[in-house]
């Protein structure tokens, strides 16, 4: 093993420094799905953000030549990701969702929700075409339930710039996270951070669009997660037996909150058969993503107001 003088002289730009990233972080088997999915994208995000270098851009900087302290930064964030086993935006305080920067930390759950896609998308394409399932007319009011760091809620004001946007939690840990990202973002006026229950907080109200990503992860599959999903809060996962305890709860009580026209957007994770065959009167409509198909489903209104099951 060389010194620590030998190391850094033989390590001087990013490339080197990519390279011995990518190198340790496969030799000590890290696990990804935190905004990358394998050993490059992760070296080259830790690296690039260590540097305060633009994230998304990696190919102008290869050459550059470190400083000592640079190349002294780099290295603890490398050995910080291996010794710890934390996911990588709990390193650097920021998650993103297509372009989109939120501070996150181990009170939040990683945001990577599909609904963000959508949103995204719904608001690249400034109303001309609905990603989100189908058209349930204007947004004047839409509700984020289990909004952790706020990511969806704050998407969805900015994806319906008229709307009043409710995000509620059951942690009060996350909701601080959320009033940080909400305040990062200037929309104090039009979100509303409130903790609950699911609908516990929201009693008559009623909204044109309800989002959900809940807890959805079966106990079998939570107990044997790896470190980097292990460090996130286990609230954040635990969805009961088959994972879908919140969802059902979701489900029965939604209807009550919608408005006529309103329209239900859930992620579920790979819970469909399960939900098709315990709910097949309700008429699931399947949303694809860049990255998934069949975890999202969106429901009208009409359908919740005359589901007597759940």
């Amino acid at each position: 093993m060389p010194g620590r003088e030998t190391f850094q002289d033989e390590l001087v730009t990013i490339r080197d420094w990519l390279r011995y990233a990518v190198s340790r972080f496969n030799a000590a088997g890290l696990v990804y799905g935190h905004g990358t999915a394998n050993a490059l994208d992760e070296a080259a995000y830790l690296v690039l953000h260590t540097l305060h270098l633009p994230i998304d851009q990696l190919d102008p900087w290869l050459e550059a030549r470190l400083l000592a302290s640079e190349r002294d930064a780099v290295r603890e964030m490398i050995e910080t990701r291996i010794t710890t086993r934390k996911p990588a935006p709990y390193l650097t305080n920021e998650a993103w969702i297509r372009g989109h920067s939120f501070y996150v930390d181990e009170r939040v759950i990683v945001p990577r929700s599909y609904i963000g896609e959508l949103l995204c998308r719904q608001m690249e394409s400034a109303g001309n075409e609905w990603h989100l399932g189908f058209d349930p007319g204007p947004i004047a009011a839409a509700l984020d339930l289990c909004t952790g760091s706020g990511c969806l809620a704050i998407l969805a004001a900015l994806t319906f710039p008229d709307a009043a946007v409710d995000a509620s939690d059951i942690s009060e840990g996350a909701l601080a996270v959320a009033e940080r990202n909400v305040r990062d973002y200037g929309l104090q006026e039009r979100i509303t951070l409130v903790q609950s229950d699911l609908f516990a907080a929201h009693a008559g109200r009623r909204y044109d669009l309800i989002l959900a990503n809940p807890p959805y992860v079966g106990a079998e599959a939570l107990a044997a997660f790896p470190p980097e999903y292990a460090a996130e809060p286990p609230i954040a996962h635990a969805g009961g037996a088959d994972g879908l305890d919140l969802v059902r709860r979701i489900l029965a009580e939604a209807g009550d909150h919608l408005s006529p026209t309103g329209a239900l957007v859930v992620e579920i994770g790979q819970g469909r058969n399960v939900l098709e065959q315990q709910f097949p009167h309700l008429p699931f409509l399947w949303l694809e993503t860049a990255e998934s198909d069949g975890e999202v489903f969106a429901l009208e209104a009409a359908a919740l107001h005359n589901n007597e099951r759940g």
